[in-house]
């Protein structure tokens, strides 16, 4: 069998880590952030994660037009080591949903400040 795709991506945040976690959860951080246009988001076991972003005005050549909402359900969260979100599908503007997906968020503090975000 196959391995399924995978992303792990890590970066240090000069920042508070309940800040930085707090990032992934404050629809105006993630607006900012992520430039989304609306948030549902609720820091807790059973929480709901769901995301919006405006239809872009250009193509992607396999994925169509981007944005659309991203939703999922947070199944885990500790405000000191991040969060888990499974069943989570991005419903795209044009064309069928991609998923099932998961998201793993895992952080921990670093000297000065910081936090690493990542595995």
């Amino acid at each position: 069998m196959a391995a399924s795709p995978e992303l792990d991506v890590t970066i240090v945040i000069n920042a508070p880590l309940g800040l930085v976690l707090k990032a992934f959860f404050d629809e105006d951080a993630l607006g900012a952030w992520w430039q989304t246009a609306r948030a549902v988001t609720t820091p807790r076991t059973l929480g709901a994660y769901a995301i919006e972003w405006a239809p872009t005005d250009f193509r992607d050549e396999i994925l169509g037009r981007l944005g659309g909402t991203l939703r999922g359900t947070v199944m885990q969260f500790d405000a000191r080591r991040g969060f888990f979100v499974a069943d989570l599908y991005w419903l795209p503007p044009d064309g069928d949903p991609v998923g099932p997906m998961a998201l793993e968020v895992a952080c921990a503090e670093v000297p000065a400040n910081g936090a690493r975000v990542g595995g």
